[in-house]
């Protein structure tokens, strides 16, 4: 079955970074990690090839931290802070996006979010990728 490319627009909280991502399957992509940076950021994301994000606006307001192994490139808006994106450590030939950062999409848009295990992350442990748990959000009322 081919993969569901779908476009979507973005920005950071001031409006100053604009963006296209072109998501590689949809929002079946969806997920979260527990490796210390994505656990403090705590967003959610989707994936998009290298090439997938197109910066419309603000690239010279872009920032980009490297920890660790130095793969993975995390973008984010240099005037608000907002997390845009990263380039993947598990796939260096991918981005993650935030999907808070989506035109008209929402973290809370979605009742049940997969929680891979990025502590002991499959570059490290030589082993497949872990799922560690689930994020559930239930509205209230």
């Amino acid at each position: 079955m081919a993969k569901k490319s779908e476009q979507h627009t973005g920005q950071c909280h001031c409006g100053g970074v604009r963006f296209r991502a072109t998501l590689v399957d949809g929002f079946d992509t969806l997920r979260r990690c527990t490796c210390s940076y994505c656990r403090m950021r705590g967003a959610v994301v989707v994936s998009a090839e290298i090439g997938g994000v197109e910066i419309l606006q603000g690239e010279a307001l872009l920032t980009s931290y490297r920890f660790n192994t130095g793969t993975a490139q995390h973008f984010f808006c240099g005037r608000c802070g907002i997390y845009t994106h990263h380039q993947r450590r598990s796939n260096p030939n991918q981005y993650g996006v935030n999907v808070a950062c989506l035109d008209g999409v929402s973290p809370f848009d979605f009742a049940e979010v997969p929680v891979l295990d990025g502590v002991n992350h499959p570059n490290d442990t030589g082993g497949a990728t872990r799922r560690a748990g689930t994020l559930r959000f239930v509205a209230e009322g």
